[in-house]
């Protein structure tokens, strides 16, 4: 059986896959049964598919639910490299996620702990186990460089 570790680790190698093929920001989610088994996997698409909502959690949530024929993901966890923002975080919301495991905390934008902490949020009818920081130094030097990067090739 995977630990979350080696489930962040498969998350960061979809991430860079996403840059390498689609130069897509680093951005990684896979969704795993209750079952323990791989479900679902995604990374951000915002970019190619011209699609704001495209965020690598909503790409793995919505193959999820293709999979297990239900919008609900009952007993699932979702792993991502980057805490998910306010859309994601109320997509998990929705789809009764059971637990959320995240790399790189998000100071700008994190909805599940650091800006706002919507998955605990007591008012929801639902309300997500969440374990962040798995990896986190490497998924966000992941995210760092690729911004570097792509600031530098703007700069003469």
């Amino acid at each position: 059986m995977r630990g979350d570790a080696d489930w962040m680790r498969l998350a960061l190698a979809e991430a860079e896959r996403a840059r390498c093929e689609d130069d897509e920001v680093p951005i990684a989610a896979l969704v795993v049964g209750a079952d323990g088994r791989l479900l679902a996997t995604g990374s951000n698409r915002t970019i190619v598919e011209h699609d704001p909502t495209a965020h690598a959690e909503v790409v793995a949530l919505r193959a999820a639910g293709k999979i297990l024929g239900n919008y609900r993901l009952e007993g699932c966890t979702v792993f991502v490299t980057l805490e998910p923002c306010a859309m994601c975080a109320m997509a998990m919301v929705h789809a009764r996620v059971a637990r959320l495991v995240y790399g790189a905390a998000n100071p700008k934008a994190g909805a599940c702990g650091s800006v706002f902490d919507l998955l605990r949020d007591p008012r929801h009818n639902h309300r997500v186990m969440v374990d962040g920081g798995v990896l986190a130094e490497e998924c966000g030097a992941r995210l760092s460089a690729y911004f570097r990067d792509k600031r530098s090739a703007r700069t003469p």
